[in-house]
């Protein structure tokens, strides 16, 4: 038996088309079909209609569907501030002591973010690491009194210790070399214990040390920090630098201990050595 030609002579009862057209095909439920003879024989339910130019959207089941709920809103990231430790002027410009300073003038570079205003007794930018807020602060208030200007902007925008990265030069590592701490002491360096007695004796923020090397000979280490570097140690500074720039980048974005391991790998280590 075709289907097609048992439909066919089933007799509706006198429906407007219009009404037939503006109800979708689910709103009726099957027909059923007998088999027992060649005429189909087509049960339809009770029901009645009552308004129709009712539309599909107020149906009793498209009620019941539960609108979507919103997505939730992902917290703020938490601001990082970056300090580069050094000494104003154009007399220390390139010198071992300001490769703090250059460090972050590295990053504000890949990053696009301009220092370029003076805030908080500081070379001062704002801007974006991905996704995540990023201050860079240069201090003016020369090394041994970083405290000053890193402490003030640390109170002022309420920045955790552990979102505040040190950046300085350390004479105990190999030249060129970096290594990320998440703590730690001064160090006999000055502008690390000034910063030190602003936290009020805390040392739980992270520092990145960029090693100078030690003084030739009998030279004072004092001079030997205020030297500038050869032709040579700049070429290999170059490389150190896009280090520490993709160093900040996974700090930022992935978390201390993924930049700490990039930073300080096996073969790092055994550099250091």
């Amino acid at each position: 038996m075709k289907l097609s030609s048992s439909i066919s002579s089933i007799r509706f009862p006198n429906f407007n088309t219009t009404f037939v057209k503006s109800y979708p095909s689910s709103f009726f439920p099957s027909f059923k079909f007998s088999t027992t003879s060649n005429r189909a024989m087509t049960q339809f339910p009770n029901f009645s209609i009552k308004n129709t130019n009712s539309s599909p959207a107020n149906t009793a089941e498209d009620s019941q569907v539960a609108p979507p709920k919103p997505k939730p809103t992902p917290p703020p990231q938490r601001p990082w501030l970056i300090v580069g430790l050094g000494n104003p002027g154009k007399k220390y410009n390139g010198t071992r002591h300001n490769v703090g300073f250059e460090m972050v003038d590295a990053i504000a570079e890949a990053e696009g973010i301009p220092i370029n205003t003076v805030n908080f007794k500081a070379l001062f930018g704002k801007g974006f690491i991905g996704n995540v807020p990023v201050m860079l602060a240069k201090p003016q208030t020369f090394m041994n009194s970083s405290g000053e200007s890193v402490g003030a902007i640390v109170s002022y925008y309420k920045i955790p210790l552990k979102q505040v990265l040190v950046i300085f030069d350390d004479l105990d590592l190999p030249f060129a070399k970096l290594r990320l701490l998440p703590k730690g002491g001064h160090g006999g360096h000055n502008g690390m214990r000034s910063i030190i007695d602003h936290f009020k004796g805390s040392r739980d923020f992270p520092r990145l040390r960029i090693g100078i090397g030690r003084p030739p000979g009998r030279m004072d280490a004092v001079n030997f920090v205020l030297r500038p570097f050869n032709k040579q140690e700049r070429e290999e500074l170059e490389f150190t630098f896009q280090h520490g720039i993709e160093a900040v980048r996974i700090l930022s974005l992935e978390g201390f201990n993924k930049s700490a391991t990039y930073v300080n790998s096996t073969k790092a280590m055994e550099q250091l050595g």
